[in-house]
């Protein structure tokens, strides 16, 4: 006997949302049910094209060094 799901064959009530990248219009698979939330992509291409997004501060091309105040040597 197979086990229910709540699929009742009408694939206009399944969940969609916008892939990230070209904003085509996902429906809800079998094989995402676990991860729908995390699901951002809507192809292996989509997702090498993914934006890139840097969290690192970048880095000057040359250091910035802060004068240190000098101690007087004693006389």
């Amino acid at each position: 006997m197979p086990k229910p799901s709540g699929f009742k064959g009408n694939k206009q009530d399944l969940p969609q949302k916008p892939c990230v990248v070209c904003a085509r219009a996902m429906s809800w698979r079998k094989s995402w049910a676990k991860n729908w939330d995390q699901v951002l992509y809507c192809s292996d291409r989509c997702r090498a094209d993914k934006p890139q997004t840097s969290n690192a501060s970048p880095t000057p091309a040359t250091p910035t060094l802060t004068p240190t105040p000098r101690k007087k040597a004693a006389a």
